[in-house]
């Protein structure tokens, strides 16, 4: 006995080979780990400074070097809400958010399909279509913005909210269908064959079959349509005016040729930049599995 438990701890150090197993490096996992809190220290600390120089005067926000522990005010909201100046930044925010959201609905209308197509049904050279698909994203817009313009002369819609839909669908779709797809090819057949066999038509397939088994995904790929949408800004500034113009162009509108007030332009940087931290809070936990999903096979 006293033979049997004399060897055991020495064969638990070896590999099967006979060759001693290296130690583990356990201070290598707490320096990722410390990292990875650095990375992300880095990351957030300018969103920090920005929100907290949205709190100072113009004047504390631009010494050099700045000040942390001047008085804060909300002297830079008011300017941005037209409190005393007459501003009015709704209808900006309010055209973000119907392009926005409205062309993230067009997208997963169309995407969701279009993936369901190439993941599960036998589509011949399907990596050649998504290929083209993504083949689309490589293009600059700069380098359409001269035939878009001229188009939306020739047609009218210069100043439209509609094209812009129009234009943040077709920018959108490409990224659309190829994430939907990875999602959608986790989805198992023998359920999609299941539903067949009760007579589930092809939308009542998608809305009560494939569409709860892949909601985190849907999360996923809507919410960074959504951010590519709000976040647009050439065409925006480019094909809109007075009626259609969107918060980043409006965002722009802080930058005059009389200087740059730090303050209010971070103050406007925040609030355009709300509505976007509010979905990715609220999503976050769709967010994580749908970008997950389909990473191990």
């Amino acid at each position: 006995m006293s033979s049997v438990t004399d060897v055991a701890p020495i064969a638990a150090t070896r590999t099967p080979e006979g060759e001693p197993r290296k130690p583990r490096k356990p201070r290598s996992g707490a320096l990722l780990g410390l990292a990875a809190w650095l990375i992300g220290f880095l990351f957030v600390v300018p969103v920090l400074w920005m929100v907290l120089t949205s709190f100072h005067s113009e004047e504390a926000a631009a010494t050099n070097p700045p000040s942390l522990l001047a008085p804060l005010t909300l002297e830079g909201y008011r300017e941005f809400f037209g409190v005393g100046t007459g501003a009015n930044p709704w209808p900006s925010l309010l055209n973000s958010l119907t392009a926005s959201v409205v062309s993230t609905i067009i997208v997963l209308l169309l995407a969701i399909p279009a993936a369901y197509a190439l993941s599960i049904k036998p589509v011949r050279k399907w990596t050649d279509v998504m290929f083209f698909f993504l083949s689309t994203r490589m293009l600059p817009i700069v380098a359409g913005l001269l035939p878009i313009y001229l188009f939306a002369q020739w047609s009218g819609l210069l100043d439209n909210i509609w094209l812009l839909i129009v234009l943040y669908t077709a920018m959108n779709l490409p990224i659309a269908v190829w994430m939907m797809r990875s999602f959608l090819a986790e989805v198992p057949v023998e359920i999609l064959e299941a539903a067949a066999m009760d007579g589930a038509g092809l939308l009542l397939t998608l809305r009560q079959v494939v569409a709860p088994i892949i909601l985190p995904g849907i999360a996923a790929t809507s919410l960074i349509c959504f951010i590519f949408s709000w976040n647009e800004l050439l065409l925006a500034r480019t094909l809109t005016g007075t009626v259609a113009g969107t918060a980043p162009v409006y965002l722009t509108g802080f930058v005059t040729s009389q200087g740059l007030f730090l303050a209010q332009v971070c103050a406007a940087a925040f609030v355009v930049s709300l509505p976007v931290l509010i979905a990715g809070f609220a999503a976050q936990d769709k967010l994580v599995q749908g970008l997950s999903l389909g990473a191990v096979k």
